[in-house]
């Protein structure tokens, strides 16, 4: 399974193997930037998803394997 935790709260989770790395990417301002990235954050991750701005990480069975932030936009 994995996961996308902040303040050790799952917040998102999935075993497809492929979405979770997708979904962080999009978190953390890699797969976009700008206005569409501001957007993003603050109506789907924070809006929609239950995010706040700060740490997160991306976990695989439990251990982390990456962590990023998401800004204050």
């Amino acid at each position: 399974m994995e996961a996308i935790r902040q303040n050790g709260k799952i917040i998102l989770h999935s075993d497809d193997g492929t979405g979770m790395k997708m979904i962080f990417k999009n978190l953390t301002g890699k797969n976009f930037q700008g206005r569409e990235y501001a957007e993003y954050i603050r109506h789907i991750a924070i809006g929609s998803m239950g995010f706040s701005p700060g740490i997160i990480e991306h976990c695989r069975d439990g251990e982390v394997i990456d962590m990023g932030t998401i800004p204050n936009v």
